[in-house]
């Protein structure tokens, strides 16, 4: 039998329910543009009723209920949105770095473009050109030795900048190592206090979002991979164990760089930062690198012109032509091959001094040794200081002292300007050999395309993003038009049980001050 109070329990029970429903409305709508938020729900459920089933009780004709009463206030979240949108949003960090770094290989090559290197490749070509129709005239020759130091310095600036880039992609590991550790940090901080809340019976709503939300943003950087225990998030990342519960095993540079060689790295931005660095930095590093040392010593094909005169000692398979074995003056065309423009720099004469001075290399490096680069290919200091030390004629007269250069012979500077359709031999990696020009277009068509691929796949990526990010908004989001229906219902449900309290209050009081009067 229910007591006389009965009903102004249940009206309690029915206030502290639906306020607990209005507060998490409240906190939903007040949460409605917070990153990483997911809506609350009150968890209702009909209270026990006041008779227990039983063969003997009261005469009551069936289970008198007791109201209303909350067990939880859940979030509403779905764990498989979740890991795919981690998935996703690694793929994402990915593509964004490699796009962005073939972005800038592009702005380093910058072609096309009227101060790129194909533009002061055809000067150079065009120099020699213009030269060999006046051997002799110095402003010509200025004009070689101009058009070679712009050739030289745009390869050296590409070279620069491209080791800037590989220092940049490299300290960028570094910051983005810290913040791994940052967000590692956090998640195990919060797996702390988790634990800590839970363990007394409540759902640490709050505090599970914003671990959630470390675990997106960390998503990004790397790939990472979450095992929900007892004690929290366990998170591994390169195929390393981070965290475990509260405890932390910081990352660092080293053990991303490892993992990225064992391939248990293979998402995120730290992921696409080595990549680039490795794969499309080193690559066209090597591909700039080869076409100055190609260009300088490379092997190529070349015919000598009947009527030239070798430098003495010069050998060309395996036959050395001298003054003693009086070959030097050839008799007919001589096919040979040479290494490169220093290699036919040096068969031509120079204009300097009295008697017959062989041309030297033409290019060199700037602490004159070592292999030539884009880095250190510089015009050979004999001709920066006297431009009259560019060989041009191939042709001498006369013999023994009384020998002498034919000033006005142009075969040699003929040979170079032909350089420009003549085939260099770029050794590994392309099957036949190819003019410089091709070299270089082909190393900007390359970056194009990948430049092209890499922009597509991060539009993608974007895309999956943003659409598993609505999937889930979708079910763990806020809606202001359903939190506001929400709102006027639970309002008026605690308004009808604030009416039912007064009504009973109304029948108590008609009970205490309107019966029993007999005897007063």
């Amino acid at each position: 039998m229910a007591s006389t109070f009965h009903s102004i329990e249940t009206a309690k029970r029915s206030l502290i329910t639906q306020t607990a429903a209005l507060n998490t409305t409240g906190h939903n709508v007040a949460n409605a543009n917070t990153p990483g938020y997911s809506r609350q729900v009150v968890n209702m459920t009909a209270a026990d009723p006041i008779d227990a089933v039983a063969f003997y009780r009261t005469t009551a004709p069936g289970q008198l209920g007791t109201g209303v009463e909350f067990n939880s206030i859940m979030r509403v979240r779905e764990s498989f949105l979740d890991g795919q949108f981690r998935n996703e949003n690694t793929s994402l960090g990915g593509w964004t770095v490699r796009n962005s770094t073939l972005e800038k290989l592009e702005t380093i090559v910058n072609e096309p473009s009227d101060t790129g290197i194909r533009t002061v490749l055809n000067n150079f070509w065009n120099s020699w050109s213009d030269l060999s129709q006046d051997p002799q005239d110095i402003t010509n020759r200025k004009i070689v030795k101009e058009t070679t130091l712009a050739l030289t310095d745009g390869l050296n600036q590409i070279s620069l900048q491209l080791d800037a880039l590989t220092s940049d992609l490299t300290n960028n590991v570094s910051l983005k190592t810290t913040e791994i550790n940052s967000y590692l940090q956090s998640i195990a901080d919060l797996n702390n206090n988790i634990v800590k809340v839970e363990r007394l019976g409540d759902n640490a709503n709050d505090l599970r979002d914003k671990r959630d939300y470390a675990v997106d943003q960390l998503s990004k950087i790397a790939g990472v991979q979450i095992t929900e225990l007892d004690s929290g998030y366990q998170v591994t990342i390169a195929g390393q164990v981070a965290v475990t519960g509260a405890a932390v095993v910081p990352v660092t540079a080293d053990i991303l760089e490892n993992a990225y060689q064992a391939g248990t790295l293979t998402g995120g931005e730290v992921y696409g930062m080595i990549h680039s660095r490795d794969q499309y930095v080193a690559d066209y590093r090597n591909q700039i690198n080869q076409l100055a040392n190609t260009l300088a010593t490379g092997d190529i094909e070349i015919t000598i012109p009947a009527g030239s005169v070798l430098p003495s000692g010069t050998v060309f398979n395996n036959v050395t032509y001298s003054d003693a074995n009086n070959n030097r003056t050839l008799t007919s065309d001589l096919k040979v091959t040479v290494q490169g423009i220093n290699g036919l720099h040096k068969l031509g004469y120079t204009l300097s001094g009295n008697t017959p001075t062989a041309g030297g290399d033409f290019f060199t490096t700037k602490d004159g040794s070592g292999t030539i680069t884009a880095g250190n290919i510089t015009l050979s200091t004999d001709i920066q200081n006297d431009p009259n030390n560019i060989a041009t004629s191939m042709r001498t007269t006369g013999t023994g002292t009384g020998e002498s250069v034919v000033l006005g012979n142009n075969s040699l500077a003929l040979a170079m300007a032909g350089l420009k359709d003549s085939k260099f031999d770029f050794g590994t990696g392309l099957s036949k050999p190819t003019t410089v020009d091709d070299f270089f277009g082909a190393i900007v068509g390359q970056l194009g395309v990948q430049t092209q691929e890499a922009n597509r796949q991060a539009q993608n990526a974007q895309l999956l993003t943003e659409q598993v990010d609505l999937n889930r908004q979708s079910v763990s989001g806020v809606s202001l038009d359903e939190e506001m229906s929400n709102l006027i219902k639970f309002q008026h449900a605690y308004s009808a049980a604030a009416r039912f309290m007064t009504a009973y209050d109304e029948l108590l009081n008609k009970l205490i001050n309107s019966t029993g009067v007999v005897g007063r």
